[in-house]
């Protein structure tokens, strides 16, 4: 296990949706638009798509709605995948896989066979290394149909922050106070302390957790990304301040079955 996963088993998997806000429904019509308006659409009857670091499926809903007739949910944490799985209320296109991103696509999808892979969320930055995302990317190469579309979100740490800056409000509610602290321990890494206050009755409790998260630069991304043989189309600030890298899978592969 990951130390970022080990960090979500211990605290963030049962307040994360309450972090993003609360409302999975509209988070998941949020992703749904962001997906449609760069061009991810299901233009085969039998379309699928891969959500890697589904959380509790923001994405992966959204890509239901998109029409995929099949969406592999991929996450580390069963807690998030089992709310997954109660929010999509029997949905036959969603179909959640324990695994660790790493290690997965070569067993849930034959080459060239899925039609988008995306891998939002700061999903990304919780790998162990760069080595560990230039492997990632060779994997979701092989496994994208010709053309197939990748989209990428994630948080960009590169610049570090000082003094009072590194403290950051994730979310704060009448009986719930989420805070980050970033620490700068070198130049591929931060450490993220979350500090989780949370109110019962007149008592406050407090609980703190740490993980590392990578400092992916925008330019070192798309190069791998094309060392890869993947196409960068889009390289920009998206959504909520978080990089939005969009690619497509040049070549000539023939189209196979997934696994089922």
């Amino acid at each position: 296990m990951t130390e970022a996963a080990d960090h979500y088993d211990r605290l963030l998997a049962r307040h994360y949706t309450w972090m993003l806000g609360g409302d999975l429904a509209a988070l998941a019509a949020e992703q749904a638009d962001l997906l449609r308006s760069v061009g991810v659409v299901s233009t085969a009857a039998a379309a699928t798509a891969v959500d890697l670091g589904c959380g509790p499926g923001n994405q992966s809903l959204a890509l239901a709605r998109l029409g995929f007739s099949t969406v592999l949910a991929v996450d580390t944490s069963k807690a998030l995948l089992d709310e997954l799985a109660a929010t999509a209320g029997g949905d036959p296109a969603i179909r959640t896989v324990q695994a660790d991103i790493r290690t997965v696509l070569p067993h849930i999808a034959r080459p060239g066979t899925a039609d988008v892979i995306v891998c939002m969320g700061d999903t990304l930055t919780h790998l162990p290394s760069k080595d560990d995302v230039t492997a990632l990317l060779g994997d979701i190469a092989d496994a994208l149909v010709k053309d197939g579309q990748l989209v990428i979100t994630y948080r960009d740490l590169t610049r570090p922050l000082a003094g009072a800056d590194r403290f950051i409000l994730v979310r704060g509610t009448a009986d719930q106070l989420l805070t980050c602290f970033l620490e700068y321990g070198d130049d591929d890494t931060v450490l993220v302390h979350d500090v989780l206050c949370t109110r019962t009755g007149d008592t406050w409790s407090q609980q703190v957790s740490s993980y590392p998260k990578l400092r992916i630069g925008a330019d070192w991304l798309a190069a791998r990304c094309a060392g890869a043989g993947l196409s960068v189309r889009r390289n920009e600030i998206g959504p909520r301040g978080m990089r939005l890298l969009t690619a497509v899978k040049a070549g000539a592969e023939s189209r196979r079955s997934p696994i089922s």
